[in-house]
């Protein structure tokens, strides 16, 4: 696989949960070919090197969001284990706990994927503000444009569900 399918199959796998951008132990396990419980034991082992902003376990509302959101998280469904989830920071310190020649390896890649995501984010930033100025410097005319613009921009938001029986209001 190249190095741009396997950033991009890293990139997908990267979530914001409490403000930060972090993977998922299970995503993780996957990537460096061990299972969770393997990759979780490691982690507990050297407990000192991930504080809470490496390293942090998730609620059970955070748990049933993400299940929700995504597919291949069904069977965390009815599991008792909370998932942990691990900043930038903490994945690249499961490197020196999971010691093999493939860690090093699966740990550059998903360093290259952040940083390719903290690009993106950058670039989408600057346009959002150049786009603001040649707002300022013409006039209503293009406003639609500008409008229709920056809604692209906008990632869409999900409604939410309502759970249960709910009769139709006429």
């Amino acid at each position: 696989m190249s190095d741009a399918l396997l950033v991009e199959l890293i990139t997908s796998k990267i979530f914001m949960l409490r403000g930060k951008k972090v993977m998922i132990d299970r995503d993780l396990a996957f990537l460096y070919r061990v299972s969770t419980k393997r990759l979780n034991e490691q982690v507990k082992r050297n407990i000192k090197r991930f504080p809470s902003d490496f390293m942090f376990q998730l609620t059970k509302s955070e748990k049933i969001e993400l299940v929700a959101i995504c597919d291949r998280f069904i069977t965390l469904k009815h599991s008792t284990v909370m998932p942990y989830a691990f900043t930038e920071q903490g994945v690249a310190m499961l490197s020196s706990v999971l010691n093999s020649e493939l860690s090093i390896l699966v740990n550059i890649q998903i360093m290259r994927a952040f940083t390719h995501l903290r690009r993106m984010l950058i670039t989408n930033h600057d346009l959002r503000r150049k786009i603001a100025a040649i707002e300022k410097k013409y006039d209503y005319q293009f406003k639609v444009v500008f409008d229709a613009i920056r809604q692209l921009l906008t990632p869409p938001e999900k409604p939410k569900r309502r759970i249960g029986f709910h009769p139709h209001e006429d």
